[in-house]
């Protein structure tokens, strides 16, 4: 391989590394909430990795939305992004201060049984905390 191939292989890696560490980061403030996984947490809208929640045009979705706003109204959110994007959000797993301990809000609207785990991306870490009959009442989107 000639040297200037080699540089521009180089060179294009390492692009790729410093964008993907620019874009994996942590944000905070306050939430709006667009649906039970989704927030909008300092301007940036925030897809809640590996939480499977219901749409808003379904009373369940509308009620897990109602949820999530009484857990966040008022308190600071915390997100980490990973880098990555799907439509218009960056993914992340994002916590709220809950006595003095960071709660991850996604495992908190999964416990409450108003999300279900979404498996492919969250390698199951969020199943366990399903109430029991919550795949019974909730419909899994087809990509989980």
């Amino acid at each position: 391989m000639g040297i200037k191939k080699h540089l521009k292989i180089t060179l294009a890696l390492a692009l790729t590394i410093a964008t993907s560490s620019a874009q994996a980061r942590e944000i905070d403030g306050t939430a709006y909430v667009r649906d039970a996984d989704t927030v909008v947490v300092a301007g940036t809208p925030v897809r809640l990795n590996g939480v499977d929640a219901p749409e808003t045009s379904t009373l369940p979705g509308r009620d897990a939305k109602a949820f999530m706003e009484r857990l966040l109204k008022g308190k600071r959110v915390v997100c980490e992004l990973n880098g990555k994007r799907t439509y218009d959000r960056w993914v992340g797993t994002c916590f709220i201060n809950v006595d003095g301990q960071w709660a991850d809000i996604g495992a908190m609207v999964i416990a409450n049984g108003n999300a279900l785990d979404c498996r492919r991306y969250s390698g199951g870490r969020y199943r366990s905390l399903e109430p029991a009959g919550a795949r019974s009442r909730l419909t899994q989107a087809r990509y989980c």
